[in-house]
């Protein structure tokens, strides 16, 4: 996220630029569209009507931006350039600092006007030079056929795809993954001649380790069972902090910011938390826990309360990972965005000095969700390998 900062000068410079008459030798402004690939964009693409000239009615704001897309330009939409990167997509996108430009001097390309809207949307030329790298489309037919939709959609007479396309988000989770690797291998005390760590990653990896093995394995899992789990609990708090703090990198993004992404480390949780509790009280306990101790008549209603109490736990951790993640990033953009927003230059400033203390609060969250995600993990953990301690009160006699 850092080449937001970056990309500030590039506001200021084209802002003082237009503020100041243009002054100065900007980019060269990119040839005109023809009225026949407006037409062609508007009609044939995104399903609207042309009566004259760039004109282009439109009957949805999705419409309008599929004319947007398809003239191969810009309107400014601060909404949709949040989203875009904060969202997964199927490229990898390195803005380059100070080579975008809109030339809202020049006649609009194409107007777009969209039913129910009172004001006109003006689609002006753009020009950059953003390097774009296409990921690949892996498109596995489902149902033993030998073709399937594209991109995982819906076609009439063609079955659906197990869609397992690398996306940008999977690439930095591979990446969090390479980083967090070699820096363990290349800075970790690993000597058994040398117990005593020499360096400062060396000794910033033991603090780390023994924090999460004292403070969260053995005081909330017990220090019979803490061993047993504390690999895990390693594994997720490094791997989530790498994501976290790789995501404040320029040119990356956060790949827990991805719902998917904070699922899929929920669930192994949730899995662990079920094995912990097998393994402590048996199949049969287990089962007796869900029961919840009352008498059988009421079995009907307290199982399936017992059952949503065990997904609600990953469920929280989904959502308090990718919630608080996503917001601080919106919230940064959102700040350097003012100056769009409010259409003054002067504001650039305040959105700079704003965003860099979300920035700096970034880098705390970024830290403190891998602490919870993991003190919280160990928590669930823990209950489930101290269930075979009291599964005997949950006997159909026995109330809570």
């Amino acid at each position: 996220m850092m080449r937001n900062f970056v990309m500030v000068a590039s506001l200021l410079v084209a802002g003082l630029a237009s503020a100041g008459g243009g002054g100065g030798h900007g980019p060269t402004p990119p040839p005109p569209v023809s009225l026949e690939k407006v037409r062609n964009c508007c009609v044939t693409q995104c399903g609207g009507t042309n009566p004259a000239g760039n004109l282009c009615e439109v009957a949805s704001a999705s419409a309008a931006s599929c004319v947007s897309e398809c003239v191969g330009e810009s309107e400014e939409n601060v909404s949709e350039f949040i989203f875009h990167h904060v969202s997964d997509s199927s490229e990898l996108t390195f803005e380059v600092p100070l080579s975008y430009w809109v030339f809202t001097g020049m006649p609009p390309s194409a107007v777009v006007r969209v039913k129910g809207e009172t004001e006109d949307r003006k689609i002006y030329p753009r020009t950059g030079r953003d390097v774009v790298i296409p990921l690949p489309h892996i498109l596995v037919p489902l149902k033993g056929a030998d073709s399937c939709a594209p991109h995982g959609g819906h076609a009439p007479g063609l079955p659906a795809c197990l869609d397992l396309s690398i996306t940008k988000q999977t690439v930095m989770m591979w990446l969090a993954a390479v980083l967090l690797v070699g820096f363990v291998l290349a800075f970790s005390h690993r000597s058994r001649e040398q117990l005593v760590p020499r360096g400062k990653a060396a000794n910033i990896i033991e603090a780390l380790v023994l924090f999460v093995r004292d403070e969260l394995a053995v005081k909330n899992i017990g220090k019979e069972e803490a061993w047993r789990y504390t690999p895990f609990l390693l594994t997720v708090f490094f791997f989530i902090l790498a994501m976290n703090l790789l995501g404040l990198l320029p040119w990356m993004a956060t790949a827990t910011g991805n719902l998917a992404v904070t699922c899929g480390l929920a669930l192994c949780t949730f899995f662990l938390t079920q094995v912990a509790s097998i393994r402590s009280a048996g199949l049969g306990g287990y089962l007796a826990h869900l029961t919840g101790g009352v008498h059988w008549l009421l079995w009907p209603i307290m199982i399936p309360v017992e059952i949503l109490g065990l997904f609600t736990k990953p469920f929280a951790l989904t959502v308090r990972l990718f919630a608080n993640m996503l917001a601080g990033h919106v919230v940064l953009f959102f700040l350097m965005s003012l100056v769009f927003l409010m259409k003054a230059v002067a504001l650039a400033p305040v959105g700079v000095a704003f965003a860099f203390a979300i920035y700096l609060l970034e880098l705390f969250v970024a830290f403190l969700q891998a602490y919870v995600f993991t003190m919280l993990s160990a928590v669930f953990i823990g209950m489930g390998a101290a269930m075979g301690h009291h599964h005997d009160d949950h006997g159909p006699a026995a109330s809570h």
